[in-house]
């Protein structure tokens, strides 16, 4: 189920900057400038949804950290851990210019084989789905919405 967020609404909070002939921008998360790319843009533009509509208190959000999968070594956009410390959600960005389709729902599944998050989330920035996940009965349910996280377990 397609979930309709205006990711443009926090365009005014992205810092850029530009040092030569390069553009950077300030990762909130990791605290440096980054080479500005499309998909950067679209991480920092979740990053402040999911902190300022959905209450993801930042000290929770790690991004761009590495993950082993299948003994290869990957790298996760954005993870977010509960109040127990415990991986929850997984976010997995992409260009706006990159569709959303299974080809991205496996790699972000395969990224879930190690890390067992019961919530993906994938977007490019105008098309996100968020999805939650019942490991015991290997199944999964598309959300109307992302949510809050307060109610994520």
């Amino acid at each position: 189920m397609l979930i309709n967020i205006d990711l443009l609404k926090y365009q005014s909070k992205l810092d850029i900057e530009y040092k030569k002939a390069e553009k950077y921008i300030f990762g909130i998360i990791r605290k440096k400038y980054l080479v500005l790319t499309p998909e950067e843009i679209v991480r920092q533009l979740i990053l402040h949804y999911l902190m300022e509509e959905k209450g993801y208190p930042k000290s929770r959000i790690r991004a761009e950290k590495e993950v082993e999968v299948n003994t290869m070594s990957r790298r996760y956009d954005i993870l977010v851990f509960n109040k127990a410390l415990e991986p929850v959600l997984l976010v997995e960005c992409k260009s706006a210019k990159v569709k959303v389709d299974d080809k991205v729902f496996h790699q972000i599944a395969q990224y879930n084989m190690t890390l067992k998050v019961p919530y993906l989330l994938v977007t490019n920035g105008p098309v996100t789905y968020c999805s939650v996940i019942n490991q015991e009965e290997k199944t999964f349910e598309f959300l109307k919405e992302i949510p809050h996280y307060d109610l994520i377990k």
